[in-house]
């Protein structure tokens, strides 16, 4: 059985921002160990986490963005990135 890649989560993200201020549909290389880690980790943490949502001002509220990665960092970029802006799709 192959070992599960240790999660770099800086990594993911600036590879991620890697399409900031490109044409939408640019492509980004994450490894798949990476996506499947990161996957693994989103996973643990909304099991632990209750169905209830106690938040705090401020907070922008965004529909869905339907995949759309290029609308998601067009809002990040006009309302801040997080940590520094709180946001709920």
């Amino acid at each position: 059985m192959k070992k599960a890649e240790e999660l770099n989560v800086d990594e993911v993200i600036d590879k991620c921002l890697e399409a900031r201020g490109q044409k939408p549909g640019k492509l980004v290389q994450v490894a798949e160990g990476q996506v499947k880690a990161l996957c693994t980790a989103a996973r643990e943490v909304f099991l632990s986490q209750s169905a209830l949502l106690e938040l705090e001002a401020p907070l922008k509220i965004c529909g869905d963005v339907h995949g759309q990665y290029h609308d998601l960092l067009r809002i990040f970029e006009y309302g801040g990135f997080p940590p520094e802006s709180n946001y709920i799709f």
